[in-house]
């Protein structure tokens, strides 16, 4: 722009011969005039960087003003609502104060049924605590009994184990040869098979058998509180012979016939009890040989004496 200048001025100065002189004051006029345009574009971009910082700031303001708007609407809501509520209390109080006497009177009344409620059900409370200590002591009396009987049963539990070790140890020269010993349920139980006991249809012991007996007598005598149950067992198939009618009477037979070994071997009658289960009670199907077999069998049951127990139970 400027080079346009000068070229223009400079035919300006050729076209109407303009002195030299003229020519550079109009030169030096025009720089300073172009400086003072570069210094005013410059101080007007300042302006407009101003301007829009001071908008910026305008619209910050204004955002500020609008929040503190809110807040002072919301203090002025929350201002209404408390002059509300002193309002109702005053209403409240001078409602209060106006109370008269009788309505006073109705009140005074009215607490004391409260307190004559109350006191009764103080009276109330100190019995069912009284029934409380009592329900207490019982329970624990109770308790107690059943830590007893649980120790008496863990005793007589432990003594038929005992039992069964010592039994065992006896009967053990008898062992494959159709005897077993088991501890189940509590109680003892000596299985012997007939083949070890009798002959088929016979209820005399033979010998080996009667040995077996004798052993186990031995052990008895020596836990005279044992109570001692035998039972005969036998097969499906019907008795054939004189003297007793039917499987029942047999296996009645055979259980007398243990009872009389025991009691010759000294162990008390007081603790036996001979019992004929017949056909009536099997261990295996009556299908095969070897089922059968198993059912021809004599069961000897030890128990412990529960005297203790039974005495500990009903005890109040």
């Amino acid at each position: 722009m400027k080079t346009y200048i000068t070229v223009l001025l400079s035919a300006i100065v050729l076209s109407s011969c303009v002195t030299k002189k003229r020519f550079v004051e109009l030169s030096n006029k025009y720089d300073k005039l172009y400086k003072t345009n570069g210094e005013l574009i410059a101080k007007n971009d300042e302006l407009l960087k101003a301007n829009n910082q001071l908008e910026n700031e305008i619209e910050e303001l204004q955002k500020q003003k609008q929040k503190v708007k809110n807040q002072l609407s919301l203090l002025e809501q929350e201002l209404e609502a408390t002059q509300k509520k002193q309002e109702n209390l005053k209403d409240s109080y001078d409602l209060l104060a106006s109370k008269s006497s009788s309505e006073i009177s109705a009140k005074a009344k009215e607490n004391q049924q409260l307190l004559k409620a109350l006191e009764e059900k103080e009276e109330k409370l100190f019995t069912e605590e009284a029934n409380l200590r009592k329900l207490q002591a019982a329970l624990e009396a109770r308790s107690k009994r059943i830590a007893d009987l649980e120790a008496l049963i863990a005793s007589k539990e432990q003594a038929m184990q005992a039992l069964k070790k010592a039994i065992s140890d006896a009967l053990i020269g008898f062992e494959g040869k159709g005897l077993t010993v088991e501890h189940r349920d509590g109680k003892i139980y000596v299985s012997m098979d007939n083949k070890l006991l009798f002959r088929s249809g016979k209820w005399s012991v033979e010998a080996q058998g009667k040995s077996a007996v004798e052993e186990l007598a031995k052990v008895l005598v020596q836990n005279p509180e044992i109570e001692v149950l035998i039972e005969g067992h036998t097969d499906n198939v019907p008795y054939r012979g004189a003297i007793i009618e039917d499987n029942w009477d047999l296996s009645v037979k055979r259980a007398t016939a243990i009872v009389r070994i025991l009691e010759k071997q000294n162990v008390a009658p007081k603790q036996m009890t001979a019992a004929g289960r017949g056909e009536y009670k099997p261990v295996a199907e009556n299908t095969s040989p070897e089922g059968k077999a198993k059912n021809r069998r004599i069961e000897i049951i030890l128990s412990p004496n529960l005297d203790e127990v039974t005495k500990l139970l009903n005890d109040q």
